[in-house]
């Protein structure tokens, strides 16, 4: 990989959640592969020529895959030997780092989706026999991030499109407003008996677990309401203490939410 292009590539990775593992050749990277082709969530290369690829399906090593530096493949014969390999690599253009966490997510994703295979036949063919390993990796690695994660590999079904940061001005103020709306209602029924109250945590967590709403964004939210609240209680000519008693509420959603993304962070690779 050129020297920018891998510089460019570290510093978008130096803040991520990934363990990352560097080659400096071919031939380093795939002794590197095959040495640990069981600890490797996705492969991130520049694919200059079809060899590559090639070996790792003459190996048997299938693994979610992202093509940086450019969009698409250069040309038919390198397409079709991407399709051969699996139908769900990711292209990522250079000046696209970015993205580069959330493409990582987006190839484990397409990968754990392949079409599943059967895996029974007694005897194969070369096709098969590539179908039943790529079926018996997808499956490796969908139970590791389930041991991993604790909870099915939640993290790697998020989808970027519905990140709070990828929506339009509209779609995001309207999904903030509900939001908003959700942690209101929590609020109001935080010191009450009703049974469902937990749930509706879980549920306003989730929510904003899976549109990758920060925590600051949360407490802005809390803040905001405990203003509106405080102006009431004002207008009413009643003591605004009883609001600093919401600060459970907050701490509470906000303790829910950093392990859903304590969980979701990736160990190793």
């Amino acid at each position: 990989m050129a020297d920018i292009a891998a510089e460019s590539l570290r510093q978008s990775l130096a803040d991520s959640a990934f363990v990352v593992s560097w080659s400096k050749s071919e031939t380093e990277f795939m002794d590197w592969v095959v040495s640990n082709r069981h600890r490797i969530d996705c492969l991130i290369i520049q694919l200059d020529s079809h060899q590559l690829l090639q070996e790792l399906e003459q190996r048997g090593i299938f693994l979610p895959m992202l093509v940086v530096g450019h969009r698409s493949p250069l040309d038919d014969s390198l397409n079709q030997t991407i399709l051969a390999y699996h139908d769900a690599v990711i292209y990522l253009g250079s000046y696209e780092s970015d993205t580069l966490d959330d493409a990582i997510h987006r190839a484990i994703n397409q990968f754990l989706s392949l079409p599943a295979q059967e895996t029974d036949a007694v005897e194969r063919t070369d096709e098969s026999n590539h179908s039943f390993l790529l079926s018996l990796q997808q499956q490796r690695l969908a139970e590791k991030l389930k041991e991993r994660l604790g909870y099915l590999g939640v993290y790697y079904k998020r989808n970027p499109q519905n990140f709070l940061r990828n929506l339009t001005p509209e779609e995001r103020q309207e999904f903030i407003e509900k939001l908003r709306q959700d942690y209101r209602r929590i609020i109001l029924r935080y010191f009450s008996n009703e049974g469902s109250l937990n749930q509706q945590i879980d549920d306003f967590v989730n929510v904003a677990f899976f549109a990758d709403v920060s925590v600051s964004k949360i407490v802005e939210i809390h803040m905001e309401l405990m203003d509106e609240f405080s102006k009431q209680l004002t207008l009413e000519g009643r003591s605004e203490e009883i609001l600093l008693d919401y600060r459970l509420t907050l701490i509470d959603v906000i303790a829910h939410l950093c392990e859903m993304y304590r969980r979701s962070i990736p160990r190793e690779l």
